[in-house]
């Protein structure tokens, strides 16, 4: 018998659980670690050709989620998911954790699954007998107290307690571009040293969704999947995950890291046009130093977080008018090709840009899809605003404007198919809001598109009284699934908060603009 390198550098990946290994990618570098004394005695006391075969099976293409109650039910998973036979096989009792990391060295230096025995799985007709039928398993080394119980309660199966009993095998071919998830449960122990076994490469991840972690982001960028494995139910159904894991597998990240644009972070913007003063602190000076603005005026809001605080424009990308134009919709478009060089510039400079509607009497999916080439960028999100949306006659400045439900879930369902098919970080959709009429049947607003994070935004302005009005009810009328941003006037509030007096607002804002 002999030790794979490939298998012991899997092994060690499994037992520090570490954030991404690879056995195929450190093969050359490690080498084998070579065998103890008695693993020599019976390496030339075996047989010296192989006379079985291990055959590993590669998993379904579009992903395969093991949601085991327990450690014995995820190894026999894990086996099922990555083994079509196996002569031989390890146990070790799920209880015996002094002997699980002896088992998992066994397991990957042989390339067989590793098993769990426990009480009734152990029996004849049990899950694990059922297994090893199915693996035509008909010898397994037992390790620890695994001994006694699998030598009294299996049929037909040979129990060694010693390696160099069992039959030689032939070299594992690992299964193809597999990467197997976990978030390190101790449940999953038994699974990752058969993952590694079978050749997969092990992600440890902070949590179950891989965006969420910028180490993992990497590790799956480096060497993208073609089939994956994740264990346990923190990782959702195959359809979501599938989708997150080619996301992550891009390899592109937010300002702030990771893909998830909520997560761990906070963003203070400047609003307005660019050129255009009177429309917005961010029209009052050139790109370059509407960049260093908008980086100071976020650094000002830093000590007082707990989190990266990222700058941001948003920019009035469609502009209410005060006549109907040539298209008749009250709404001014500006060519995309004017606010590229914007956008391109805040994303080297890490900069965040929401693109703000201000629709007129069309309506807001016909004019996002105006700026879907923006919208390719990863650092670009949407911002609605429903003030600026009028009913035909209207004008603006006349009344408030208002939005359905229903239009807005039509904005939310074609962003979020367009961030899927892309493979795009999650986007925040921002609803500017100071009226509760304003977004009518906001009970049935969808907010749990996995590829979106929906923002309220309220936009009250006047006395601290006044704004805190507006943000009580805005918060009250809100639908579950949502976070809250908040607006700081340089001349209409009085006073303006100032940063401390912002971070103080419960709940904190995730997103504060200043106009």
């Amino acid at each position: 018998m002999h030790r794979s390198p490939l298998r012991l550098t899997a092994l060690a990946c499994v037992l520090a659980l570490g954030t991404a290994c690879s056995a195929e990618q450190d093969d050359a570098a490690n080498g084998s670690t070579g065998a103890g004394a008695s693993d020599q005695a019976s390496a030339e006391a075996a047989p010296s050709e192989p006379t079985a075969r291990v055959q590993t099976t590669p998993p379904d293409a579009a992903g395969t989620v093991l949601t085991a109650p327990d450690a014995v039910t995820a190894a026999t998973q894990a086996s099922e998911a990555l083994f079509t036979a196996s002569p031989v096989a390890v146990l070790v009792d799920a209880g015996d954790t002094g002997a699980l990391p002896t088992a998992a060295d066994h397991a990957t230096d042989l390339g067989v699954p590793l098993l769990l025995t426990s009480g009734a799985g152990t029996t004849a007709d049990g899950p694990l007998a059922a297994e090893l039928v199915r693996l035509g398993t008909t010898d397994v080394l037992a390790i620890g107290a695994a001994a006694g119980a699998a030598a009294g309660s299996l049929d037909d199966v040979a129990v060694a307690t010693d390696a160099g009993a069992l039959p030689p095998l032939e070299d594992v071919e690992p299964v193809p571009g597999t990467v197997v998830l976990t978030t390190g449960a101790a449940a999953d122990a038994a699974a990752l040293a058969t993952a590694a076994s079978a050749g997969a490469t092990v992600v440890t991840l902070a949590g179950g969704d891989p965006r969420a972690d910028p180490a993992a982001i990497e590790a799956l960028a480096a060497a993208p999947p073609a089939r994956v494995v994740a264990l346990g139910p923190a990782f959702g159904a195959v359809e979501t995950l599938a989708s997150r894991v080619a996301t992550a597998s891009t390899g592109v990240q937010l300002p702030g890291g990771g893909q998830l644009v909520l997560a761990d972070r906070r963003y203070v913007a400047l609003y307005g046009h660019p050129g255009t003063p009177a429309l917005g602190l961010l029209g009052e000076q050139d790109l370059d130093a509407a960049v260093a603005r908008a980086q100071d005026l976020a650094r000002s809001y830093q000590p007082l977080s707990e989190v990266p605080v990222v700058p941001t424009f948003e920019m009035i990308t469609t502009v209410a008018s005060a006549g109907p134009g040539a298209d008749g919709n009250y709404s001014n478009e500006v060519d995309p090709e004017e606010l590229r060089p914007w956008i391109e510039e805040a994303g080297r400079q890490g900069v965040h840009v929401l693109l703000d509607l201000q629709p007129g009497t069309t309506d807001f999916l016909t004019q996002a899809r105006l700026y879907e080439t923006l919208l390719a960028y990863p650092h670009v999100g949407l911002a609605l605003d429903p003030e600026w949306r009028l009913e035909p006659g209207q004008k603006h400045l006349e009344q408030i404007g208002s939005v359905s439900a229903a239009e807005v879930n039509s904005v939310s369902q074609w962003l979020a198919g367009y961030v899927r098919e892309h493979r795009l970080p999650q986007k925040m959709l921002v609803l500017h809001q100071f009226r509760t009429s304003m977004i009518t049947d906001i009970e049935t607003l969808e907010t749990d598109h996995d590829e979106l994070a929906v923002v309220i935004h309220a936009d009250g302005n006047g006395s601290q009284g006044a704004k805190a009005a507006t943000w009580a009810r805005t918060i009250d009328n809100a639908p579950d699934g949502v976070a809250f941003a908040w607006k700081n006037f340089v001349d209409e509030d009085s006073p303006m908060l100032t940063p401390a007096q912002t971070m103080a607002v419960r709940p904190t804002p995730v997103l504060v603009t200043y106009q």
